[in-house]
Formats: structure tokens, C-alpha cells, sequence
């Protein structure tokens, strides 16, 4: 038995005082679901006792309020937020979020384990519990280009590292049902840590098989349906609250006193609009609260839920020997943090940070865009029959439909329809600079003028742009390779403005209020030029993703999601 831990038992039986007691507090208890009034004793970065404690070198009365384990995300991408790892952990630490399980499968399919080194280094610096889940894709498919290939070897090597726990997100859920060499290697490589699933729409037969080949967790349910079979058959089942993605509303109505123990929230992508504005997983219990579930069970599943899921030894709770990472509390209601603990020291009060940000190079990740030259003419979109595959958006969500429809040609050209809103849509390929540009037709920005583009694109994260005419989107793409990543409107022929991410295409460096103020111009311009989502650039990075039903574009051409194929032009 170490020192620390002998004085962790000394504090604990009141033989040594405490380093911090927090005096007069109403902890809530996620094991039995109660709210104690009650001290709580910290020694050494760790919770010593609950009770009756008063000798510590320092006493901070709480005044009856709430005493609430740290927050858990239990699964999120990190770089949609757009922020660097420092101002992510500025967004989210005073918001109460002091673990993190992220699968850094975006930063990876660009520039492979450099870019997942990248974080975790300048992580360790900060007052964030940083958990990493072995990316298992990538890329997602063979149905696009992307930067870097991680096998089955780099798979292994990454799961022995410290802070990795578990496999992240096994996306190619027909590689699993095929029972492929590859993929089932690096699910076998997991070695009883955690496998976390995406598996939209996935049910019956199927779905015992994805089940059986070791997946533990989904977060791709968008109705109850399907998430009660998910939970009927073992799965844990996250349920989703993010900028683009929303199924709190759907989901919530399953959770209850059999099944909440297996249900836990997370955001999977936020960007940094709604973290400064809204906040990360505390906007999501606050929410969830509002919709009537019992604000102690709503703490359970943000905390405890995923600690057990993930095997987090010490963290989800108050209690003794877990790590004192701590939120108090005026209200469980309108849960709000006026004060965060991290591992025993205050590091954030009434919303602000209270921890150095260092602001440090990056260099070496920041000229990632690399395409081949191109002109206006490999924008042209040549009918292939009566009718054109259509990308249908859903609002909300992050399906989307496959519609068949006759379109508007002009010169033996397809062109946008805005009457119709039937856009353009092109991904450019920006990794090799094979040339690569597929191009397709969507429906649902409601653009009536101009361009976006965005060189955040899961996964693989090729240019994708949607727009009026070619010239506006030629003009988006270029901006994009001048920036070296990141998002653009144009219209009339020029850009009417951007937000440069160039660290890797998907990360700025510049302060979280910055980088929100940028993305909510764009997107005020976005709504001038004729859109009614509320996340474009979201709605946008998410058309590209080719695991996700039912059609999408890659820079290989358009995917029918539920036949994973590409679409022959003229089928």
C-alpha cells in the first residue's frame, strides 16, 4: 500500500484532515438514486469520505447546494466542434463535462495516427478525463478516397496505448455481417474493452449478428422501434443529441425504471455554436429534464451509465475513493455549473475557466488540402435517364432519403432547379489529388442563390459543396484549397465569406468565441442566400457519409447506402 493511498484511509476515518471539505452540500447518489445532505472530504484529488467531516486546510460552504459527479460524454468527435483541443476543453469543462470518450476517427482519415497523437498530447495538459476508442474505419468503406488507412495492425498498436479503452465505432456493419477478415480482426483485437457499434436501421437477423460479433453500443437509432430492439437484445443504447443529429425527443420515451441503467447520452458531433451557446452534455440533461424525465435519472445517465459501460474505474460518482471530479449546483432542474472540480481543484467557475490555455503550433498539420487542377467543365452533370437519384434531407436528422426525379437540363446539362430546390452537389477529393469529383443532386438547403462548401466531410473528409451554379461552387472549392480547409459561402461570383480551419481541414486555432462568431455569420449567410436548416454546414458535412442510409455522395459518385454500392450512371 502506497503513502497516498494510506492518507486517502487516514482522511477518510477522520485520523488526518481533508484538503477541501465542501460543507453543506445535497449530494446526489447515483447508485440509489437519493439526494444526501452531507460534507464531502477530498484529499489528494480523490473524494476520502462523505458525512460527517470537518478538519481540512480548507472548508468551501455550498450552502445547500448540489454536489453532482462530473459529466460523461460518452461518445463524441471532438474535431466537429471545429475547436483546438485547448478551447474544446474551454467550451466544455465549465459546463461541467470532465470526461470525454472520443473516437478520433475524423482527425485519423485525414492524416492517419499522427493526427490522433496530435490530440491526445495536448490533452494530457488539460483538466479533461480524455478516452480514446480505437478508430475501426478507417476509412469508412471502399466507396471513397480518404488520407490514411489504419489495418487491423495500427488497430492493436492503438488499443495498447495509455488512455485507450475500447474499439470505436464499427461502421462498416456489413463487413461484420460478411463476416470480413479485416474488420472482424480488429473487433477480435478489442480484448474485452469496450466495441461500440453504428448500426442504422439494423434489425432482426442482421442485428443478432452484428450483436453476437462482439458490439456493445449504438447511437445511429433515430425511432423507438428500433432502439427497443437494440436494447432488447443487449445492446447499451446512447441516445443522440447533437447539432445536426437529434433523437432525445424519438428515444426518450423508452427510457424507465428496466431499462434506464443500459441507456446513456451523448452528443456524437456539436459544433462550437452550440457549445458556447447551449453547452455539451449538460445541455442535453437539461433538455431531457424538460421533457419530464426525473432530473437525478438524467444525471445517471450522463455520469455513472457510461462509466460502467466503459469500464471508467473511479469516475460517475460521488463517492469515496472515485476521483473528485465534482459539479455543484444551485439547481437539478436547470442544471448549471457554478463551480468545477477537477480532480480536486476548482477550474472553473460560474461558466468561466479558471485553467492557462496554451496556445501552441501546428504546423505540421496544416497544409492537409491537395487537389488536382480542375476547371468549370468537370462540374457538368450529364443526364443518365428520365430520371435522377435525388439526396433528400431530413430535417433534424442525419438520413436522408433517395428520391427519383426529371430534372431541369439546359444544353444537354443538368442545372439547379431552385424552384424545385434540386441543387447541385459535388464532392472534390483533397487528399491525393487523384481528381476524383463526384457529383450528384440534392434536395432540402433551399438555396436560391450562391454557394457552401466545407472541407469537413465524414468521414473522409474530401471538399464537399452544394450550390445554384458552377461558377459559385468553383469558386467555394478554390477558396477552400486557399485556406488550406474550411467553410465558405459565395454567391454572384465572389466569396461573400469564410471560417479558415487549417489544421487538417477540420480544426481552427483561433479562441471558441471566434470560431462561433464565424460559423454563425456563415450560417446567418447561408439563411440570406435561402436555407432553412439550421445547421447548413452541418447538413452538409454529413452528405458524404456512405454508412449512413440512404444515399450520399463520395468523390467516387453516389452511394446507395442500403445496397452499399455506387450507382452506375443510368441506373
Amino acid at each position: 500500500m502506497n503513502l497516498s493511498k494510506e492518507r486517502l484511509i487516514s482522511v477518510a476515518r477522520g485520523q488526518l484532515p481533508a484538503d477541501l471539505i465542501l460543507a453543506n452540500g445535497r449530494v446526489v447518489n447515483v447508485f440509489n438514486g437519493e439526494i444526501e445532505s452531507a460534507n464531502v472530504a477530498l484529499c489528494g484529488g480523490r473524494i476520502a469520505g462523505i458525512g460527517d467531516y470537518h478538519e481540512a486546510k480548507e472548508v468551501i460552504d455550498l450552502g445547500n447546494r448540489y454536489v453532482i459527479p462530473g459529466l460523461i460524454n460518452g461518445h463524441t468527435h471532438l474535431e466537429s466542434s471545429m475547436l483546438s483541443v485547448e478551447q474544446y476543453a474551454r467550451a466544455v469543462v465549465p459546463r461541467g463535462t470532465l470526461a470525454v470518450v472520443t473516437d478520433l476517427h475524423e482527425i485519423a482519415n485525414v492524416c492517419g495516427l499522427t493526427g490522433i497523437r496530435y490530440v491526445l498530447d495536448r490533452a494530457r495538459r488539460l483538466p479533461l478525463e480524455l478516452f480514446l476508442m480505437a478508430p475501426s474505419c478507417v476509412p469508412a468503406t471502399h466507396l471513397e478516397t480518404s488520407g490514411a488507412i489504419l489495418g487491423p495492425d495500427d488497430i492493436i498498436k492503438v488499443l495498447r496505448w495509455r488512455g485507450c479503452i475500447g474499439l470505436g465505432e464499427v461502421m462498416n456493419f456489413p463487413g461484420v455481417l460478411a463476416s470480413d477478415e479485416n474488420v472482424l480482426k480488429k473487433i477480435n483485437s478489442a480484448g474485452g474493452k469496450a466495441v461500440d457499434g453504428h448500426a442504422p436501421g439494423l434489425g432482426g437477423r442482421d442485428l443478432n449478428a452484428y450483436i453476437a460479433a462482439g458490439i456493445g453500443s449504438d447511437h445511429e437509432s433515430v425511432s423507438p422501434d428500433e432502439a427497443r430492439e437494440k436494447l432488447c437484445r443487449g445492446m447499451y443504447l446512447m441516445i443522440r443529441e447533437g447539432s445536426s443529429e437529434k433523437n432525445l425527443d424519438a428515444l426518450l420515451p423508452l427510457v424507465s425504471d428496466r431499462t434506464y441503467s443500459r441507456c446513456l447520452f451523448v452528443v456524437d458531433d456539436r459544433n462550437c455554436v452550440d457549445l458556447l451557446s447551449d453547452g455539451d452534455i449538460d445541455a442535453v440533461v437539461r433538455k431531457a429534464i424538460g421533457r419530464g424525465l426525473d432530473p437525478v435519472r438524467a444525471i445517471q445517465m450522463a455520469t455513472i451509465n457510461a462509466a460502467v459501460y466503459f469500464r471508467l474505474n473511479g469516475l460517475g460518482a460521488v463517492a469515496p475513493g472515485y476521483l473528485a471530479n465534482l459539479i455543484v449546483s444551485q439547481e437539478l432542474t436547470d442544471l448549471r455549473a457554478d463551480m468545477v472540480f477537477y480532480r480536486g481543484t476548482l477550474v472553473a467557475r460560474k461558466g468561466e475557466p479558471l485553467f492557462a490555455i496554451r496556445k501552441e503550433s501546428s504546423t505540421g498539420l496544416n497544409h492537409t488540402v491537395n487537389i488536382k487542377p480542375y476547371d468549370l467543365n468537370s462540374l457538368r452533370l450529364f443526364p443518365s435517364g428520365e430520371a435522377e437519384p435525388v439526396i433528400d434531407i431530413i430535417p433534424g436528422q442525419i438520413i436522408t432519403r433517395k428520391r427519383m426525379e426529371r430534372v431541369m437540363t439546359r444544353a444537354g446539362v443538368i442545372v439547379p432547379d431552385t424552384e424545385r430546390d434540386i441543387l447541385k452537389l459535388a464532392v472534390v477529393e483533397r487528399h491525393r489529388a487523384s481528381g476524383n469529383i463526384g457529383l450528384g443532386l440534392v434536395s432540402g438547403f433551399g438555396l436560391k442563390k450562391g454557394a457552401l462548401a466545407s472541407s469537413i466531410a465524414h468521414d473522409s473528409h474530401n471538399i464537399v459543396c452544394v450550390g445554384t451554379s458552377d461558377e459559385d461552387m468553383f469558386n467555394a472549392v478554390k477558396e477552400i484549397e486557399r485556406l488550406n480547409g474550411g467553410l465558405v459561402v459565395t454567391a454572384g461570383g465572389g466569396v461573400l465569406a469564410s471560417l479558415a480551419l487549417p489544421v487538417v481541414g477540420l480544426l481552427s486555432e483561433e479562441p471558441l468565441e471566434v470560431v462561433a462568431n464565424g460559423l454563425e455569420r456563415l450560417e446567418e449567410l447561408a439563411a440570406d442566400l435561402g436555407s432553412g436548416l439550421p445547421s447548413p454546414f452541418a447538413a452538409l458535412s454529413f452528405l458524404a457519409l456512405p454508412v449512413i442510409p440512404e444515399l450520399r455522395l463520395t468523390d467516387l459518385g453516389m452511394v446507395d447506402v442500403n445496397q452499399f454500392r455506387l450507382i452506375e450512371r443510368g441506373t
